[in-house]
């Protein structure tokens, strides 16, 4: 009798590590997922500014005091 209760023991703490290994995973796959989401809309937004931004004119040089504010 002693050896099938230490059996159902053992087999009960398996069933229960299982379960949380079963959520555990559960709740990865969620993050990945909510990170494919940002990631995926940060392409987009980047796409998006590389539209909005000017052509650079072929890479000549930027002057700085055409960038400073008008009140110098």
């Amino acid at each position: 009798m002693e050896n099938l209760n230490d059996v159902e023991g053992r087999l009960n703490e398996l069933e229960i590590k299982a379960s949380f290994t079963e959520d555990l995973l559960d709740q990865l796959n969620m993050a990945i997922y909510r990170q494919q989401q940002q990631i995926d809309s940060l392409i987009v937004q980047v796409a998006q500014l590389r539209e909005q931004r000017p052509d650079e004119g072929g890479g000549s040089a930027r002057n700085l005091r055409d960038e400073l504010p008008p009140h110098y």
